[in-house]
């Protein structure tokens, strides 16, 4: 073959490649450009509201302690010669009965010589009163005039007035001999528990030691802190006719689930904690020891347990009660309406620790968005389990596809 030749075969087939190269790019297809992307409506889970009449709890903290709580202590001195087997700590008293005897036999010698000054006082008045008729006879006799201070002498009055004050000072010291005797038998001064008790047999007492510290056992409080703003939504036991909001007192620490004690709120302190600027309520709870049941369902009270009081509140008519954890940040709600995110501006009138309760902003039947998005636009698209996403026109929200 010709280099001649060559050259054409050659020239041939670099046209023809030329050729189908140019047909191919010539007959591709063309990319088309659509309008807008597609997306779907975020799928959201929601509660249906409805208004209603509904009564809140307000939960505070507080610390048991007993209503009545004293130190016993001795009016008189002496040796200890005899206690109670009941007064030792731990032990229950009923009222009257005899903790602790002091040794009487010095107020007894005491109280026989006032008696004796008193017998001794009453025989000079006596033989006064005899004076005084020789006085006003002997005074009939002179029949003369004297001035009235003059006259009081010669009828001797002012001795008459010194021996009566003689025997009332006698029977005044009778009366405290006799009063200081009856305090050499310590009693308990109501029903109680004993908590401690600092003296034993052949301790020497002097007036004013303290002998023991008693409880009483038919109530104990519960010291707690409310806030301020909602001491207005409970009520107080202010006068014996009436009764104070109902209470359960919880110590989730010490009791099993589901066991409470019932009380009644009873006073408001009227002065707010100084470290939590709280208000300070008192509730009250009878038979904190379980003294008066035979049931053992129902656990004691300890002083100083801290526990938990649900104070029942006021019931508050025509709102909506919405869980706490569906509110949204600034005090509104999210509203699934027509398929369409609706944020919702709302008036809370009323908070516990579990719910709260609206009373505008919300209507019947509204649907509370109650799953949290990440992307939060007035009028996105949503949509519910079971419902067929559409397609969301707006550019507002969505999910792209």
């Amino acid at each position: 073959m010709t280099k001649k030749k060559t050259f054409l075969i050659s020239g041939i087939i670099l046209l023809a490649s030329a050729a189908i190269t140019l047909l191919v790019f010539m007959t591709a297809p063309e990319a088309q450009r659509e309008g807008a992307a597609k997306t779907t409506a975020m799928l959201v889970d929601v509660v249906q509201v409805n208004r209603g009449d509904y009564t809140p709890t307000v939960i505070a903290t507080g610390t048991v302690q007993a209503a009545k709580d004293i130190t016993l202590s001795t009016q008189v001195g002496g040796e200890v010669v005899r206690i109670s087997e009941n007064f030792t700590p731990g032990s229950f008293v009923k009222k009257g009965e005899v903790l602790l005897q002091i040794n009487p036999a010095d107020y007894r010698n005491t109280l026989q010589l006032r008696k004796s000054d008193l017998e001794l006082a009453k025989a000079d008045l006596s033989v006064e009163m005899g004076r005084q008729e020789v006085a006003r006879k002997d005074y009939e006799l002179i029949g003369g005039e004297f001035s009235s201070d003059n006259k009081d002498l010669v009828l001797r009055k002012p001795q008459l007035e010194s021996a009566k004050a003689t025997v009332a000072a006698a029977e005044a010291s009778v009366q405290q001999a006799l009063l200081n005797l009856e305090r050499t038998t310590i009693r308990a001064p109501f029903d109680a528990h004993i908590i401690s008790r600092n003296a034993n047999v052949g301790s020497q007492l002097a007036p004013g030691t303290e002998l023991g510290r008693l409880v009483g056992m038919d109530e104990y409080w519960v010291a707690a802190n409310v806030p301020v703003a909602k001491v207005n939504w409970v009520t107080f036991a202010e006068k014996e006719e009436s009764n104070g909001s109902e209470v359960k007192i919880t110590n989730t620490s010490s009791w099993p689930d589901g066991q409470y004690r019932a009380g009644e709120l009873f006073r408001l302190v009227g002065a707010l904690d100084t470290q939590t600027r709280m208000a300070r309520v008192l509730v009250s709870v009878p038979d904190p020891l379980v003294r008066k049941t035979d049931t053992d369902t129902i656990p004691p009270l300890m002083i100083g347990t801290f526990v938990e009081a649900h104070i029942k509140a006021r019931e508050i008519p025509n709102v909506i009660r919405l869980n706490r954890d569906h509110l949204r940040q600034g005090a509104t709600v999210w509203v699934m309406k027509d398929g369409k995110l609706n944020i919702r501006k709302v008036d809370i009138l009323f908070e516990d620790a579990e719910y709260a309760y609206i009373s505008k902003g919300l209507s019947d039947e509204d649907k509370v968005v109650t799953t949290d998005l990440s992307t939060v636009v007035e009028g996105s698209a949503l949509r519910t389990a079971g419902e067929k996403s559409p397609r969301d026109t707006t550019g507002n929200g969505g999910i792209q596809e």
